[in-house]
């Protein structure tokens, strides 16, 4: 007989989903106790089953500390969530749609294009409102002149094309970028502070406008899992199989692209989320990209609310830009998945 091992009367394949849950949970509950006014953990977890329908507990909190939780600490929490799960999905997407285990959602120029949008909106004195319009814009733009660039051939005929695409967009958007913040040098500082990734709010519309963006693009994502793990075998291969390639590659890119796009318009530039997340779940799930997506997107939920956690409490009470973080992490453990994958050739 055969079927899936079972510890401890729970299936071996869940194991790693209990266990990512678990961290995010810790995760976001440390993050809403933790700051400049802290609050009691148990204050904190009866208030939020009180805003449960069917409980009605008692928080003790009073009304300086449930306003600091539910305006700043809980929209901050669910925002790097949020922007975590868009860019760990989606980096895995983009490992399994290019074969490549050290593509990142930012691998077709829409960080190149993004950081543009942003740029021209602080240079030119808009309303900080236009910001995370003018970066999703940039990055959508960045992207579909990859793919038209690709396609002057007629059709994109290889993942490489379009890597190589991308590579010239992201070097052409950002020397517009440069020569832009040179037009006005007195807002470098301004642009670099964006550039470096950040999970300031000011309430909850950053995670209501993203939201939407992230969830059509998940659903897209977590539909086509299956699909990649026909295009791992290759293209000639998922062809003989009845797979389309062109389409399942075009519809993957374009929904990673769009939770990308979503999360750096809130978020800035956070990088080494989309290449350490889905590593850290292969290495606990196993390859099949039917377990990676839904694992990455919780695994990156957890890993940006920790990073945004340690961002603001390191240097308290300052506050160290969230990319710096992840790229402390990001950095070490991409030299390390390059040296392995060198040492696999």
């Amino acid at each position: 007989m055969t079927g899936t091992v079972v510890l401890g009367g729970r299936p071996r394949r869940s194991r790693p989903l209990v266990m990512i849950a678990a961290v995010l949970a810790a995760g976001a509950v440390m993050a809403l106790v933790v700051g400049p006014a802290g609050l009691p953990v148990r204050g904190v977890l009866d208030e939020l089953a009180d805003r449960l329908p069917w409980l009605d507990v008692e928080s003790g909190l009073t009304s300086r500390q449930a306003a600091v939780l539910w305006e700043l600490r809980l929209p901050r929490v669910a925002l790097g969530a949020v922007v975590g799960g868009a860019l760990g999905i989606a980096g895995g997407a983009y490992q399994g749609v290019f074969r490549n285990p050290l593509a990142d959602p930012y691998l077709l120029g829409v960080a190149a294009g993004a950081g543009l949008g942003a740029t021209v909106v602080i240079v030119s004195g808009a309303a900080t409102a236009l910001l995370p319009f003018a970066a999703f814009a940039g990055g959508a733009i960045a992207v579909a002149t990859t793919y038209a660039l690709a396609r002057l051939g007629g059709t994109v005929r290889t993942t490489s094309t379009l890597i190589l695409a991308g590579v010239a967009v992201a070097s052409f958007f950002t020397a517009v970028q440069t020569f832009v913040q040179q037009l006005a040098s007195d807002t470098v500082r301004e642009v670099f502070a964006w550039i470096l990734g950040r999970l300031t709010t000011a309430g909850w519309d950053e995670v209501w406008l993203v939201a939407p963006f992230v969830t059509v693009a998940v659903a897209i994502l977590v539909t086509h899992r299956r699909h990649l793990d026909v295009l791992a075998v290759g293209e000639t291969e998922a062809t003989s199989l009845g797979l389309d390639v062109g389409r399942v590659r075009l519809t993957i890119v374009l929904a990673a692209t769009l939770a990308t796009a979503a999360a750096v318009a809130v978020a800035g530039l956070i990088g080494f989320v989309g290449i350490v997340v889905p590593h850290t779940v292969r290495m606990l799930s196993g390859t099949s990209y039917r377990t990676v997506l839904p694992l990455s997107l919780v695994a990156g939920a957890a890993f940006l609310v920790l990073a945004d956690l340690v961002a603001r409490t390191a240097l308290s009470p300052a506050e160290v830009p969230i990319g710096v973080v992840t790229a402390f992490v990001g950095a070490p453990f991409f030299g390390i998945v390059l040296a392995r994958s060198m040492r696999a050739r």
